[in-house]
């Protein structure tokens, strides 16, 4: 059997949705998976054992420049990508489903339109699963590939999942400490409500004996870890990372700790313990928590369906409860 899933993006989605790929191979060694991806995240999965083919889609660039002629050209080239048994969309967006239907395929398995923040992407599939949006989506991802593959499996066996990411290199740094506990730290996220302030991860880096690394992806988030080293000369700001060096890195950090978004949860993904402080997005939905993965959340009413970008409560999360839970996973 050969099928292919789509999940353009982001970073934290492709990597909750990663979770699939042990138990399809768990099931059946010889089925055989490619997945579509946006070209921004190719790495995330190119030394992946279990996929055999990355396959690279520009919808953000097409989306950029505005071109019909770009659109066509993209989809034209999605047609070509080859023939499957299945395609089955983690996506749930109407970009997603129109691709998933253009790749030839026996079958196209989608969301049902309750199930999905766009409902018109249903249309495309051939066979719909109902699994309501406000559940979890690590096992909203589970369920759909249990249900288009009949997989014998239980969503409680994800809690003894095996580490799901590879890197083709190994992060080689002086950043990273020998004698002391390494702590890495996520200060960028991407809406500004979904970050801990600055200065709170700064003070945390002065409560703990450790060593501390910060990680940033553009310039806006460079600033941001600039100004915590200011505030605490103590921190290590790394150089900027691929993502196929990020995954290195995690692999070799003791906690890491930031805001709902993609490097915090590769964490998760890695089997390295990890604080993750929410604040306008669901904890119950974004991650599971596990006896070395723990979450914090602020007392704000959530919007599973949307996120409110002026709630700012992730701010009032106490410094001293996350320096408990971080002295607790790494003594």
């Amino acid at each position: 059997m050969k099928i292919a899933i789509v999940k353009l993006s982001a970073l934290g989605d492709i990597v909750h949705a990663m979770i699939v790929l042990q138990f399809i191979k768990k099931y059946n060694q010889a089925i055989e998976i490619d997945w579509l991806v946006e070209e921004g995240y190719k790495e995330l999965l190119e030394s992946h054992p279990d996929i055999n083919k990355v396959l690279v889609v520009n919808m953000k660039k097409v989306k950029k420049k505005k071109s019909p002629f770009l659109l066509y050209k993209e989809l034209r080239r999605v047609r070509h990508f080859g023939s499957y048994d299945l395609v089955i969309d983690m996506q749930g967006l109407i970009k997603s489903a129109i691709i998933s239907r253009l790749i030839p395929s026996k079958l196209t398995f989608g969301f049902d339109k309750s199930s999905t923040r766009e409902s018109l992407a249903s249309i495309f599939y051939n066979k719909t699963f109902k699994y309501d949006y406000d559940k979890n989506v690590i096992e909203r991802n589970f369920e759909l590939i249990k249900f288009a593959l009949e997989l014998p499996f239980d969503k409680d066996e994800i809690q003894n999942k095996f580490p799901f990411l590879y890197s083709s290199q190994k992060y080689l740094s002086t950043n990273l400490s020998r004698t002391k506990k390494n702590i890495l730290l996520v200060p960028g996220a991407s809406h500004k409500s979904k970050c801990y302030p600055l200065s709170n991860l700064a003070e945390f880096a002065t409560l703990i004996d450790a060593n501390f690394i910060i990680i940033w992806g553009n310039q806006k988030e460079k600033i941001m870890a600039d100004k915590i080293k200011k505030l605490s000369p103590n921190v290590n700001v790394c150089n900027k990372l691929s993502i196929d060096l990020l995954i290195s890195l995690i692999s070799q950090v003791d906690l890491i700790i930031g805001p709902d978004t993609g490097p915090t949860h590769m964490g998760w993904a890695l089997n390295i313990p990890s604080i993750t402080l929410f604040g306008p997005t669901p904890g119950y939905r974004n991650t599971l928590t596990t006896d070395i993965n723990k979450i914090i959340e602020s007392n704000s009413m959530v919007n599973p369906f949307r996120i409110n970008k002026n709630d700012f409560s992730i701010n009032y999360i106490s410094v001293n409860e996350v320096v408990k839970i971080a002295k607790n996973l790494i003594d």
